[in-house]
């Protein structure tokens, strides 16, 4: 299944390595200039008597959340804001 920028959707989070999901996600985000410095597998959920590891989105600064928005909205970005 792809959405309107023909990425893949996720379908069941049963079936994906999460380390891999998020290098996946780390790249998605930079190749729209967002960067999450925290990103990663949540270490506690992780764990194999879990049955849905967590991913750790962490936190972010202004400028970053403020871009973030802007991708989920669909805005591009002006080119003198980089």
């Amino acid at each position: 299944m792809s959405d309107h920028m023909g990425a893949q959707r996720l379908v069941g989070s049963e079936h994906h390595d999460p380390d891999r999901l998020c290098d996946e996600l780390r790249e998605a985000l930079a190749n729209v200039g967002v960067k999450l410095p925290s990103l990663a597998v949540d270490p506690v959920t992780s764990q194999p008597y879990y049955r849905a590891p967590l991913i750790e989105l962490g936190r972010c600064n202004v400028d970053t959340a403020v871009r973030l928005l802007a991708v989920l909205r669909g805005v591009p970005e002006r080119a003198d804001e980089r």
